[in-house]
This record gives C-alpha cells, structure tokens and sequence, in this order.
C-alpha cells in the first residue's frame, strides 16, 4: 500500500488509515479487537483515536492492540472532547442493547440516540496548558505507549487558542518525545481561520473532505483527511439513482457504472487517495468485507484515471450549478 512519511516526525505510515470511532458500539470488547486485527492484517498502519470514541473506551481498546503491533503502527490521539460520563453505566447497557440490535437492526438508531443522551461527553475542553498535560497523560496510559505520533486539538476554534502554555506544551512533548506532531482537528473553515491566524498550531491539520468538496490549496501542513465516503457517498449515490440521464452521461465519461454502490464508493475514495497524496485518508468500517475492499482500492492503480476524471467532472458540474454538497444538503 501507498506509504507516507508522517510530518515531521521520522516516522512513515499507510495513506490509508483507520478511524476508531466505531469502536465499542455495537460491538464488544472482543469483536472491537478483532477489526483492528482485520485492518492491521490487510495491511493498515495508521490509527485513529480520541477519548470520546466507544462510549470513552476505544483508547483502551486500541492500547490493548497497540500492546502488540506498537512499532509497525502509527497512532493519533486527540484532546478537546473528552469522554462521556457514567462510563459504569455503559457495560451494563451495551450487555443490555447488543443481543437487541442484532436481533432486531431497526432499534439501532434509537438506541444510539438515547445513549447518547445519558452518557454525553461533558463541558468542552477549556484548552489550557494544565488540562491539556492531563489529557495527554491519560491517552498515554490507556493507549499503554510513552509515545503518540500525533496528538490533535480535538474540535478546536481559533477563540479555542487563548493560552499560549498550551502551544509551549505541544512544543515540549515534542522535544521530549511523548508525542511526534501535533496540530488541530476541526472542521475546514476553524482550520482556515487558524491556518491564517495562528499557522504555528498547524503542523497537522485533519477535516473533512470528499470529492464533492473543493480542492484545498496547498499548504506546509501534514493534512488527515476523513468522510470520503459515509453520508457524501449516500448522497450522492441517491442524486445519481434519481437522475438516470446524469449517471448514464457520468458513467460514460468515467469509463464506470456510477449507479453500483461499490464502483462509486471505490471512485470517491480513490479520488480522496490521490488528492490528498501525501497525507493520510481515514475510513471507519465494522465490516472485515469493507476493510479489506477499501484496501484493494487503495492498491488498485487501473482506479487512478478514472477517479481522477470523475473528481474533474464533479467540479466542472459545481462550477456550473453549485457545489454537490450543498445540493445534497438541500
């Protein structure tokens, strides 16, 4: 698979990553362990945590992986959000709620609702210097590592960057090794406010972005890219079924049939692949099928053409009636 070196940091790891917000949900302990394996054995080496993902226990989840696969991986954590409360309250529930999901797969969305609503994460981070090294000393211990290759601002604001401590303490975690990089995790338009304010809390810079989005200019940040595909491939896969003369016009300028799930998905995550060609591009899946299938997109150089033309028509499309993902959001 394609290999990038990670910012600054020594360190090289897969473009292609795994993101473990997934984790702990449905799933258990064991099943959780089970698709780090997957990933790890199809050839993924880059993981992506925070200690809000799986009801507050994907680090740990993750530090029991990492226990044996440490030096082959690279990890990022983040700071900003922090766990959800009544974390005792969550093993009995999940027992309660998983043998119900399976049985019955419409509960799901409900259920995940309501836990949300008892086990909600707390007040956001305040983004100080003191906050932030208790954080980090935490994400080190469940994650059982001295060291995280990157460590992100988890959701943060410009507003957010007030102590200037904070930024000393990414500085020094750094020059002392417990962390390789660091930098922000947010939505696009925080992370340009920053880029143009405060460009020093951005050796890393993680949004997201799929190819309904515009192309971002280049910048000196090492950029994590994640949502290509998940509601922006649903959307538009819905756009393309209801309007056959666009996807039979697009189908046969790509040289694909857009109107398979699985040929469109493979296009719009190679097209993130290459636009973003030395960063990291994250997914989430609890499927080893899709795991392994967005891997061999990964691997597949006969995708590269055509996803590239299928990026260029989409924003030839918007420049004439708009971009994609407002049209979807309307």
């Amino acid at each position: 698979m394609q290999t990038v070196q990670v910012g600054t940091t020594g360190r090289t790891t897969t473009q292609l990553g795994y993101g473990c917000s997934s984790l702990m949900g449905a799933m258990s302990r064991a099943e959780s362990l089970a698709v780090l394996e997957t990933a790890f054995d199809a050839g993924i080496r880059h993981f992506d945590v925070a200690p809000m993902y799986g009801y507050g226990q994907a680090e740990s989840v993750l530090g029991e992986f990492l226990v044996r696969h440490r030096a082959e991986v690279t990890v990022t954590t983040k700071y900003g959000i922090p766990p959800p409360k009544r974390q005792s309250f969550i093993g009995i529930a999940r027992s309660v709620a998983r043998p119900l999901v399976k049985a019955l797969p419409g509960l799901k969305r409900g259920l995940t609702s309501a836990a949300a609503k008892a086990t909600g994460a707390g007040p956001k981070a305040s983004f100080t210097a003191a906050e932030a090294r208790e954080s980090l000393a935490c994400s080190l211990r469940e994650l059982k590592t001295d060291r995280i290759d990157i460590w992100l601002l988890h959701d943060a604001t410009l507003a957010d960057l007030h102590d200037e401590g904070l930024l000393r303490l990414m500085q020094e975690s750094v020059a002392t090794g417990k962390i390789g990089t660091y930098g922000v995790g947010s939505d696009r338009a925080a992370i340009d406010e920053i880029a143009a304010a405060r460009p020093q809390y951005l050796p890393v810079a993680q949004f997201a972005w799929s190819v309904l989005d515009a192309p971002v200019p280049a910048s000196s940040s090492f950029r994590i890219h994640h949502r290509a595909l998940t509601d922006n491939f649903r959307n538009l896969h819905q756009q393309l079924l209801g309007d056959k003369a666009l996807c039979t016009r697009w189908s046969g300028l790509v040289g694909s049939d857009l109107a398979d799930p699985q040929g469109l998905s493979a296009l719009m995550l190679k097209a993130a692949l290459l636009e973003n060609a030395s960063g990291i591009v994250l997914f989430s899946s609890k499927r080893d099928k899709h795991i392994r299938n967005n891997v061999a997109v990964a691997q597949d150089a006969t995708l590269e053409s055509p996803a590239r033309r299928f990026y260029a028509l989409i924003q030839s499309e918007a420049a004439i009636a708009g971009p994609w993902n407002e049209r979807a959001a309307g």
